[in-house]
């Protein structure tokens, strides 16, 4: 019996659609139809984290009429599976001739010429648009459910996780809507941090935990109703023991995804004033403690707390960080963040080479505010796997709004700000259904 000719078809296969199921038409047309369907990881790596796992979504494509078979595709580039499968064909929409996959498809060509492998190229499909659906999902939002999960399959997937801060409603839809293009693909924050320090500041008080949970949780629903991506809350010290329990609870039901809690005790001050402002780390027992009761007090495994380490903010030395992180990590916590407050990245990453060694090692998150020359990349080579960008939205809106109040007092009118205000037409169509 002659051996029937293969096609192979590279796809996310997150949303599927009427365009999705015209390209394995078209293939089926050729032969039998292998399917590359890519893991999360390599979808991660130019946009957001598929909303399907790659379970659901082999589980879909499987159950669709004329696929013979789904491997998975761990990269944006065919040629590994190309060169181990050697299909007749290579099937694609005609739509990734120019842009991010432009590269890609040349490598296929040339992949597919060393045993005579043909492309074949379907005309996209009019009107049907995976941007466009995967915005009308975004209008719709998501469940406390997903969102809690939503950290972990990113750490699970993602080189490096990047967060800012968040003080309403309008800045976290600054969060969840900006994006820019590059050449290996969107780029883009995937999640919020719940910033204690902006949240405080925005309601003009101290960040002395002067705002209690019951206000903090009213800023986090505010951002809860408008976006859709993960949020880590600020959990300062964490409060008494007791209380931590509750504010565990409140967030894991709200669909939070990790509070960070640091080892301190008493009035809480910045961190950044180190020694300067008297503060006290707690014991490690009572630490590991609070750590224990809140890991108790969850309902189920998505929700993380991670044990945030004062030690070098506070010059008790390396050793010290350490002793912590792996008393910490025994103690339950989901990750460590190490934090410092000097100028170059220096001890972090000293800190992150000891850490790499551990055999039970958990995420690790870094807050380059004073060391803000690091790079993301570098932060990814020594091991971090969350960075936080803590304060940026709040400090960069201050000082335009201070500028402005000055120039209607100098000026008696507003005219002269006019050239660096959003205009009202776009205030009103900022927010969906204002205009």
């Amino acid at each position: 019996m002659t051996k029937n000719k293969t096609v192979y078809v590279g796809m996310s296969a997150d949303l599927i659609h009427p365009g999705h199921l015209n390209i394995i038409k078209k293939a089926r047309e050729l032969g039998d139809v292998i399917i590359g369907l890519l893991t999360d990881e390599a979808i991660a790596s130019y946009k957001r984290v598929p909303h399907m796992t790659f379970e659901q979504r082999r589980e879909v494509i499987e159950n669709i009429k004329g696929v013979k078979q789904v491997v998975p595709q761990k990269t944006l580039d065919y040629v590994f599976n190309l060169e181990t499968i050697k299909p007749d064909y290579v099937l694609h929409g005609d739509d990734w001739k120019e842009g991010v996959q432009q590269k890609t498809r040349q490598r296929v060509i040339d992949a597919l010429a060393q045993w005579g492998g043909k492309l074949v190229e379907v005309p996209y499909t009019r009107g049907i648009s995976s941007t466009r659906l995967h915005a009308a999902m975004k209008e719709v939002g998501t469940t406390p459910e997903i969102r809690l999960k939503a950290l972990r399959r990113m750490l699970r997937v993602k080189p490096i996780i990047r967060l800012i801060d968040i003080h309403n409603g309008l800045s976290s839809l600054i969060v969840e809507n900006t994006y820019i293009d590059t050449p290996e693909g969107r780029r883009e924050f995937d999640g919020m941090w719940g910033s204690s320090l902006t949240d405080a500041t925005a309601k003009g008080k101290p960040d002395i935990e002067a705002v209690d949970v019951t206000a903090r949780i009213t800023t986090l629903n505010e951002v809860l109703e408008v976006t859709t991506k993960p949020i880590i809350y600020d959990g300062d010290t964490g409060g008494r023991p007791e209380h931590f329990v509750f504010t565990v609870k409140t967030l894991e039901r709200l669909g939070i995804s990790a509070i960070i809690i640091e080892d301190k005790v008493g009035l809480k001050k910045n961190s950044l004033f180190g020694t300067e402002a008297g503060q006290v780390q707690d014991s490690i027992e009572n630490f590991c403690h609070k750590i224990q009761i809140g890991k108790r007090a969850q309902a189920t495994n998505d929700f993380m707390i991670i044990a945030r380490i004062e030690s070098l903010i506070l010059d008790k030395g390396m050793d010290d960080a350490i002793t912590r992180a792996k008393a910490y990590i025994e103690a339950g916590a989901d990750g460590i963040m190490i934090h410092s407050r000097q100028q170059e990245p220096d001890e972090i990453f000293a800190f992150c080479r000891l850490y790499n060694q551990f055999t039970d090692r958990r995420p690790l998150v870094v807050v380059p505010t004073s060391f803000n020359q690091v790079t993301e990349d570098e932060l990814a080579d020594n091991g971090v796997n969350i960075v936080i960008y803590a304060n940026h939205l709040l400090r960069s809106a201050y000082p335009s709004m201070l500028q402005t109040a000055r120039e209607i007092l100098t000026h008696r009118c507003s005219s002269e700000c006019d050239a660096r205000l959003l205009p009202i037409k776009d205030i009103l169509e900022l927010i969906p259904g204002g205009k």
